[in-house]
């Protein structure tokens, strides 16, 4: 396959705007992601946004950034016009689209993503962890993956949700928000509307499983940080003050 990396980016985020040119060091943050998705070599990179001010931070900093529409409904919208807009030959059948709030992504979760694609029956490939913290097995804002396991740490995803789910002894899973799609797979998902249970749970990915479409997720270690307010900025500072991933 060959793949291409997307990184969606915004400046209107409610909780913490502006948050993409956050400075981290001395960086905006999405620079950081960039530097990280870089470090995965997992294809080439850029941004998609609708910020010029962003543009201009990623290229300040050597990166390729698109500027696509002000008015996608979601990351996934805005990936696939950024890669109409880069590649419109169709010369990549695989696009990983990683959050432009994940300045600590562990470059090998990335990779880890696109080898889920080697099995032809996968539409989109994604990653969870296991949630150690007991809080979050009731948290809402951590979702959740209900699946069958494989082997390896791999799985194959049945059902996402902010729910405490499922029920019963064993392991819980805490659903990473990170997508490798099929080029055809994500030109599919973007012509859908919205799904009854995507609208009910406010998690995307239902709108694919409600379609049909195959998702496999890989266990990895860390969860990486999403950086949505100001305690989280601070976090995410701190951690890459010492340059560790963060813990679980």
């Amino acid at each position: 396959m060959n793949p291409i990396v997307l990184i969606p980016a915004r400046l209107a985020a409610t909780r913490l705007p502006g948050k993409p040119l956050a400075d981290i060091h001395g960086l905006p943050m999405i620079v950081h992601v960039l530097r990280r998705v870089q470090e995965a070599d997992a294809g080439p990179v850029a941004v998609a946004t609708d910020s010029p001010a962003i543009v201009e931070a990623v290229r300040a900093a050597g990166g390729q950034a698109v500027m696509t529409g002000a008015d996608h409904p979601s990351g996934s919208d805005r990936i696939h016009e950024a890669l109409g807009r880069l590649d419109p030959d169709g010369r990549h059948d695989l696009v990983i689209n990683v959050q432009g709030d994940l300045p600590t992504i562990d470059p090998a979760a990335i990779r880890a993503a696109a080898a889920l694609m080697a099995a032809p029956e996968v539409a989109l490939g994604t990653l969870v962890a296991e949630i150690v913290r007991e809080e979050e097995r009731t948290a809402p804002q951590v979702v959740k993956m209900v699946g069958s396991p494989l082997g390896g740490g791999r799985h194959r995803a049945l059902y996402f949700t902010r729910a405490t789910a499922p029920w019963g002894e064993g392991p819980l899973y805490h659903h990473i928000g990170l997508y490798a799609w099929r080029r055809e797979t994500l030109a599919r998902f973007v012509a859908l509307p919205p799904s009854a249970l995507e609208r009910r749970e406010r998690l995307e990915q239902l709108r694919a499983l409600e379609a049909g479409m195959r998702i496999d997720a890989q266990e990895v270690d860390v969860v990486p940080l999403g950086v949505d307010t100001p305690e989280d900025l601070a976090r995410a500072r701190e951690m890459l003050a010492r340059c560790e991933m963060p813990a679980r």
